[in-house]
């Protein structure tokens, strides 16, 4: 299964929030759209970085409840490994898991056309497992 066909079932919108809000304001956030990260950008398509749930709680744990009033721009993850939608599920599942990544923005033309996260690309191979039992099942009982 292709990228693409994930957006087009989940949809293309994502969470941004700019370099220079704080980090309170990113949970927020996160929070509201009841997500686990947002792409960092200044005007919705170039991504600066990404900012997870995980990049809070570390910069909590190293700096203190300060990190809090900080700008996201002082704990987002740089560089942002990020795909296209012609890449394969199947293969960006591998560099999720390999990289210990949980979130990849997807790009087109160098512009943020949407975001998948591991859940994403596991229900795809789950829906493609699915399939091909059914059309194992259909030829056997034919």
């Amino acid at each position: 299964m292709l990228i693409s066909a994930i957006l087009r079932r989940k949809g293309s919108t994502v969470a941004t929030v700019r370099p220079q809000a704080t980090v309170t304001e990113l949970l927020s956030i996160l929070s509201d759209h009841n997500i686990g990260a947002a792409v960092v950008s200044e005007d919705g398509m170039a991504i600066l970085g990404i900012a997870s749930e995980r990049d809070v709680v570390r910069r909590l744990h190293q700096r203190g409840p300060v990190v809090l009033t900080e700008p996201v721009s002082s704990i987002m993850t740089t560089p942002v490994r990020t795909c296209e939608p012609d890449a394969d599920a199947g293969d960006l599942r591998q560099i999720m898991t390999d990289h210990r990544i949980r979130h990849v923005p997807v790009v087109t033309d160098g512009r943020l056309a949407g975001i998948v996260s591991i859940g994403d690309v596991v229900k795809s191979a789950i829906e493609d497992l699915e399939a091909e039992k059914a059309y194992l099942v259909d030829y056997l009982h034919g």
